[in-house]
């Protein structure tokens, strides 16, 4: 049996195969960076969080000293998507702790009702958070990371 030289369907199947190759190494290295990044998030932001109350006491103390009122903190303002993200990570960060909403408004610097209308809306679908009844009538409640 004689060998004969690939013809041009030969050698744009060994193209392919080569593209198809690079292109699944492509997709593992973005999952991969996009995994890093989500650990590298999650790790930082409590940081964040108390860095951002520990300067916020130091705005206040300051006020106090010159003699002038305190500065209102001003509320931040999450873009679509972000308040949950940062409210997953901040329970996250706190797994033994179960926090009011209140609370977790304090925390990420935004208003008590953004963070309520959240869990309301999308937190009660939510299979990593609980929500556990408090008070009389278990009309509310407090939020934890599911472990």
């Amino acid at each position: 049996m004689s060998k004969t030289s690939p013809d041009k369907f030969d050698l744009y199947i060994l193209n392919v195969d080569e593209f198809k190759s690079l292109n699944k190494e492509k997709n593992e290295l973005k999952e991969k960076i996009a995994s890093m990044r989500l650990e590298f998030e999650e790790k930082i932001k409590p940081f964040e969080n108390e860095l951002s109350a520990i300067v916020r006491r130091l705005e206040l103390n300051l006020a106090k000293m010159e003699g002038g009122s305190a500065p209102k903190p001003a509320a931040a303002k999450f873009g679509r998507g972000k308040l949950g993200a940062s409210i997953k990570s901040l329970l996250q960060a706190n797994p033994d702790k179960e926090f009011k909403p209140r609370e977790i408004a304090a925390a990420l610097q935004t208003k008590g009702t953004a963070v309520s209308l959240w869990f309301n809306k999308y937190g009660n679908n939510d299979p990593e958070i609980d929500r556990i009844p408090v008070g009389e009538g278990g009309k509310r409640f407090v939020y934890k990371i599911k472990r």
